[in-house]
């Protein structure tokens, strides 16, 4: 069992999922609960989004004198959340590793020189890969095959392998690795959130494309939870129950789908690739059907934390955000 936090570091603290986290643990400042909250961000916070009490500091998770942070503050506990989700255009694969794994090694060797006793990471299912062997329902026993041709999977496999060595080697840094499905919030904008926008939504005749969800205030509860001492450290799937079938999606929209056959999808993105006219490959066909549909019996059975929405509820939550944004992602009258 993990011991309870009393002085914290995040990463990634200014990204959508760092500002969440925040603003669920700066209210335990000062009651008895956390000692101090510092957050950590490659960019600069705007002084209108810092939330009192945290201590804002400006520094990339690759740079060798990350300690200094660990030390200055006696750091018990950290949530490294720094990743790259959705890269710009401007990116590029080796940028990516290097934040993704090359940060990931950094922060546990930090860890490991100042004696944190705990972290907590944000995985991701995508670790499991797009497998046409997948099982209809993926647990945490399942091997981690995150497709090499998709640099988010690829990189969150490698940095669940690094976690895993690191977990042999240094037995004393409790880790909880949380295998986080498709996040739906208030605010999300995502390369997920895009497909549901489309005036018809594609589909992959003979699959079924389940989508898993989880409310991002799901997320950051389950996080909040893993602080709170008592639950065991491990790696767990971090989903709201059940599971929405991308047909299924489309009538909650009031939208109809495209089914294609899977070779015809197939020679279209690789078209559309070729000319530039699309920043998808043909490796985005697996990407659709798929999808690993995560089990997140373990979360609620042995970590002890229940999400609040199913994933109908999440999506539903998420449909009706948008519609009280006047953006609406269903089809109109």
């Amino acid at each position: 069992m993990t011991a309870a936090a009393r002085r914290v570091l995040v990463t990634g603290a200014d990204g959508f999922l760092g500002r969440g986290v925040l603003a669920a643990l700066a209210p335990r400042l000062g009651h008895g609960q956390l000692e101090g909250l510092v957050a950590l961000d490659v960019r600069e916070v705007p002084r209108e989004r810092r939330l009192p009490g945290v201590a804002y500091l400006a520094q990339d998770v690759r740079e060798a004198g990350i300690g200094k942070a660990f030390a200055d503050h006696a750091i018990d506990t950290v949530v490294h959340l720094a990743s790259i989700v959705t890269p710009g255009r401007d990116s590029n694969r080796d940028f990516e590793h290097s934040v993704d794994v090359g940060g990931t090694r950094n922060v546990l060797k930090a860890c490991t020189m100042y004696r944190v006793a705990h972290i907590v990471v944000s995985s991701s299912g995508a670790a499991y890969g797009y497998h046409a062997d997948n099982p209809a329902w993926i647990d945490e026993r399942q091997p981690l095959r995150g497709n090499a041709v998709f640099a988010y999977a690829d990189h969150k496999r490698q940095v669940e392998e690094l976690l895993a060595d690191w977990r042999a080697r240094h037995p004393s840094l409790a880790q909880t690795v949380l295998r986080i499905g498709t996040i739906l919030g208030e605010r999300v904008d995502n390369q997920i959130t895009a497909l549901f926008e489309k005036r018809r939504l594609i589909a992959i005749r003979g699959s079924a494309s389940p989508f898993v969800f989880v409310w991002d205030e799901d997320v950051t509860g389950a996080i909040a939870h893993a602080l709170e001492g008592g639950a065991p450290a491990g790696c767990y799937n971090l989903a709201g129950d059940g599971a929405l079938p991308i047909h299924e999606i489309a009538a909650r929209l009031g939208k109809r789908t495209i089914d294609f056959p899977a070779g015809v999808l197939k020679t279209a993105l690789a078209v559309g690739s070729a000319l530039g006219v699309s920043r998808y490959g043909p490796e985005q066909l697996d990407f659709l059907r798929y999808r690993p549909v995560l089990s997140n019996t373990a979360l609620k059975e042995q970590f002890g934390f229940r999400p609040r929405k199913t994933s109908a509820e999440a999506f539903e939550a998420f449909v009706a955000a948008r519609a009280a944004q006047g953006r609406p992602v269903t089809r109109g009258p």
